[in-house]
């Protein structure tokens, strides 16, 4: 006898399955349901389910469509970009702290992830507005001559207020990977006489490239996929691919289109995410 309780066979088997089944019904099978419904096709108001690449032929052969797709390509990239550059040197700083004030200060920058979503937005509506905080201080500092909405419903604003949403996303993984960096190198680059600049470039930086890869993701596939930011603080020249596919679904109810949009715009992230993995395990090795 052991002191431990043995698990049947029967009750791993079903565990197993339980743990295989989860994923697969919850994940796979609506993405599969999503990915065949690209392929029919709308007939006045009724969906005729046979199997059919017009709706595809649509997406590419129409400039409207794939030049939405490229712009909203170029906005995300933009949002990563403004991520990093916030998010690096901000996830560098909570990493220099000593005890527990990284703790504290990593809580408070993260803590807009316990917030809901709207709420961020209306927030970052109110700040960017024609009577909001960024408005005012640029007045008071005579940068403008009167409140002005150069700051909302354009692109501008939807570039900021995504930067900031997903600014967290981009600050954890940089400073987790930050965290496991090991205290003797930093010391060995300092025994062996580089300075702080050195030791940055030839340890640090290569050393937290992985965490940063995985933050850039996480801006990069999240902006892809907002339409509500846009719809939200873009006004009519928001209109991004996300936005694209939530009117496929609502206004034009083309739920055909519409799935073979999302189809699009799944696989490219999927296509961002594998580089992404390739690279950050590249990095690591």
């Amino acid at each position: 006898m052991t002191g431990r309780s043995e698990v049947s066979p029967g009750l791993r088997a079903i565990a197993f399955v339980l743990v295989m089944a989860a994923p697969i019904l919850l994940v796979v099978v609506p993405i599969a349901g999503f990915f065949l419904m690209s392929f029919w096709q709308m007939e006045g108001q009724q969906i005729v389910r046979e199997p059919t690449l017009a709706n595809y032929a649509a997406f590419f052969s129409s400039p409207a469509y794939w030049l939405t797709f490229l712009n909203t390509l170029s906005l995300c990239a933009q949002v990563t970009a403004v991520g990093l550059l916030v998010g690096y040197p901000v996830a560098y700083f909570l990493w220099q702290r000593r005890g527990r004030l990284r703790y504290v200060l990593l809580l408070l920058f993260v803590m807009p992830l316990f917030m809901s979503y709207i709420v961020k937005i209306y927030t970052m509506r109110s700040i960017l507005g024609l009577n909001g905080f960024l408005n005012q201080a640029l007045v008071a500092t005579g940068l403008l001559d009167a409140p002005s909405l150069l700051f909302l419903y354009n692109r501008t604003a939807i570039l900021i207020t995504m930067a900031v949403i997903f600014l967290p996303f981009v600050i954890l993984p940089i400073f987790l990977s930050l965290e496991r960096i090991p205290a003797n190198l930093i010391q060995a680059s300092a025994d062996l006489g580089a300075g702080a600049a050195t030791t940055f470039r030839r340890v640090v930086l290569p050393l937290s490239l992985p965490g940063t890869l995985a933050g850039a993701l996480f801006a990069f596939v999240l902006a892809l996929g907002d339409f509500v930011t846009p719809q939200m603080v873009g006004g009519p020249t928001g209109f991004t691919f996300g936005r694209v596919i939530w009117s496929q679904f609502g206004l034009a109810y083309n739920w055909p289109f519409g799935a073979s949009l999302g189809v699009v715009l799944f696989l490219f992230a999927l296509l961002a995410i594998a580089v992404g993995g390739w690279a950050a395990a590249r990095q690591r090795v």
